[in-house]
């Protein structure tokens, strides 16, 4: 008989409502480690712990902090998990705090937990029970008392049975675990751990770490403090690096199988489920793995937006993401990643049909070129709002591969000669883009560019004009204008040294 498949259990729930008190009643384990939550009665960052259900089955077990402060935290520890410990104090009842994780675990599509009506031996629990079964309608509701230990082995009971139901995501058999620590310990290196989302780890396994594409090579695996051959996805897992410095490594970075198929992303073709939809172009939070960044929420129509990040994300398709509001700070909803290699496009048929056909199932295919449009007039704007972008014809489908064929030498409109009359076309297609005065780039090349500056940036602190040339084997001439290309696009921040940093950085 197989093992059982390793799941990851993530606590939720608002602040004192006992989530950390209940895992060290379950686990025997304290995880508010760090001294500030012992003094302060509360959880500031991420915590672990192994948990042995009654049946002998063990998961690993993420708790996070429960303050609306630490929400970011938060979600970076759901973003991993298969199943939830949701905790309603019964004499608080359902609190922000429990409807904003709730909000979380819905984006995620994380359907399956069990919710421990805590303090029980406060008060009559029915109250906070009704409530929670209202707010989660498919958990199992159990009340208990962590200090008592009443009800306690009823929680695992009802965690062994929804664990039994779980069917972990399947996400390919490359190793992919987003690091949400790093650390090093005398004699063995630097150290990173996370939840191992897809594939194994195992010694000698050669790895490649993400947004810098640094190489490495695995030393030693661990699973709960202890050495293991090879490690799973759904495990939580401490990677022991050689060839990388703790400095090199930063939470939110991605540790991937030298053979992934996965790359930084500044745009993501995404179908969104939200509670309060933003407008179009808005600025707000997109969170992935353990990372965070800014971004702009483009409006397609019905589910489908696209999202153009100042930052990188590594994401793949079918991948959960959650988008919140940066002010006031508010979960809005999440969804799935549809297309996490797209490139900027409006709302061309052709393009929202693939994009429906992905979030059917349909198999990814590269997008094709439109049809050349019939001969007649532009159609009218319509009730609905201003026409469609123009359809590329065979002499700006031309251009835009000659603007491709550029790179990230961009010519001007005097260069460009009588192919500049296709312009036009070509930008409201969202296929070119103007850097500087009088130069045109393909959006893919801006992105590209936009991702290696991101990624020197976060990896060295910053960029200059000189780093940036060398970078691109380019001239001063071209790294300039692209390096202000991005100041204006309020990607990189300008400082008096001239030094380029990530707008986050100000």
């Amino acid at each position: 008989m197989s093992a059982p498949t390793p799941l990851t259990l993530g606590t939720a729930g608002h602040i004192d409502h006992g989530k950390t008190t209940l895992v060290r009643a379950l686990t025997g384990v304290d995880t508010d480690r760090l001294p500030e939550e012992r003094a302060r009665g509360m959880t500031i960052e991420l915590g672990y712990a192994p948990l042995t259900l009654p049946g002998g089955r063990r998961l690993s077990v993420v708790d996070v902090p429960g303050h609306e402060r630490f929400v970011r935290t938060m979600v970076a520890g759901a973003t991993g998990i298969d199943l939830y410990l949701m905790t309603v104090a019964a004499d608080d009842g359902v609190m922000p705090q429990t409807r904003e994780h709730a909000a979380v675990l819905g984006a995620l599509a994380i359907t399956g937990g069990v919710v421990a009506i805590t303090k029980s031996d406060r008060c009559d629990p029915r109250d906070a029970a009704a409530a929670a079964r209202e707010l989660l309608p498919g958990a199992e509701v159990v009340p208990c008392c962590a200090r008592t230990g009443d009800g306690v082995d009823g929680v695992a009971r009802a965690l062994e049975r929804i664990a039994g139901r779980v069917e972990r995501h399947r996400r390919g058999e490359a190793a992919v675990l987003h690091v949400d620590r790093v650390f090093t310990i005398r004699g063995a290196g630097t150290v990173v751990t996370g939840t191992l989302w897809s594939g194994s780890l195992a010694p000698g396994d050669g790895v490649r770490l993400l947004p810098s594409g640094r190489t490495a090579r695995v030393r030693g695996v661990q699973v709960h403090d202890a050495p293991t051959e090879r490690a799973l996805a759904g495990q939580r897992v401490a990677v022991n690096l050689a060839g990388l410095a703790v400095r090199e490594v930063a939470r939110g970075d991605a540790l991937v199988s030298a053979d992934a198929d996965l790359e930084p992303s500044l745009i993501l073709d995404t179908a969104l489920t939200l509670t309060v939809e933003p407008r179009s172009a808005v600025r707000l939070q997109v969170h992935h793995g353990t990372r965070d960044v800014p971004g702009r929420a483009i409006a397609l129509g019905g589910r489908l937006w696209q999202l153009r990040l100042e930052r990188p994300l590594f994401a793949a398709a079918g991948d959960h993401i959650v988008l919140r509001s940066i002010a006031p700070p508010d979960t809005l909803g999440g969804g799935v990643v549809l297309d996490p290699r797209a490139r900027r496009h409006g709302r061309r048929e052709e393009v929202l049909e693939r994009l429906a056909g992905l979030e059917r199932g349909a198999p990814a295919e590269p997008p094709t070129l439109p049809a050349p449009p019939a001969p007649g007039p532009p159609p009218a704007p319509g009730p609905d709002g201003p026409r469609a972008a123009p359809m590329l014809d065979p002499a700006a489908a031309a251009l835009a591969a000659r603007l491709r064929e550029a790179g990230h030498e961009p010519p001007t409109l005097a260069e460009l000669g009588a192919d500049s009359a296709h312009l036009p076309a070509l930008r409201d297609a969202g296929v070119a883009v103007r850097v500087g005065r009088d130069m045109y780039a393909h959006a893919d090349v801006i992105d590209a560019v936009g991702a290696r500056v991101t990624a020197i940036i976060a990896t060295e602190g910053a960029i200059t004009l000189r780093r940036l040339r060398d970078e691109l084997s380019t001239s001063r001439r071209y790294a300039q204008a692209l390096l202000e290309h991005l100041d204006a696009a309020r990607v990189t921040l300008r400082l008096e040294d001239d030094r380029r940093v990530l707008r986050r950085n100000r």
